[in-house]
């Protein structure tokens, strides 16, 4: 299990990369609202959407194997 897929952009996938930068951009709208003091209760939903869809992200890329060239085998 290669932990670098979790936290190099190089050997993330879409998913992942997506995920990093919508909490990337969650945390900079976050701290706007704090500094103009308006709380907004459902970031933290947001967060754990981002964090979801990391977490499935990092799952497909630890089940895809580097000799697939690309072409996704679906097991069921």
């Amino acid at each position: 299990m290669k932990t670098s897929k979790l936290y190099n952009f190089k050997e993330m996938n879409s998913y992942q990369f997506i995920a990093v930068v919508g909490l990337v951009m969650t945390l900079v709208a976050h701290a706007i609202l704090e500094i103009a003091n308006k709380h907004i209760a459902s970031f933290n939903a947001l967060y754990a959407c981002w964090l979801g869809v990391f977490i499935i992200g990092a799952i497909i890329n630890f089940n895809t194997k580097p000799d697939d060239h690309g072409h996704h085998h679906h097991h069921h």
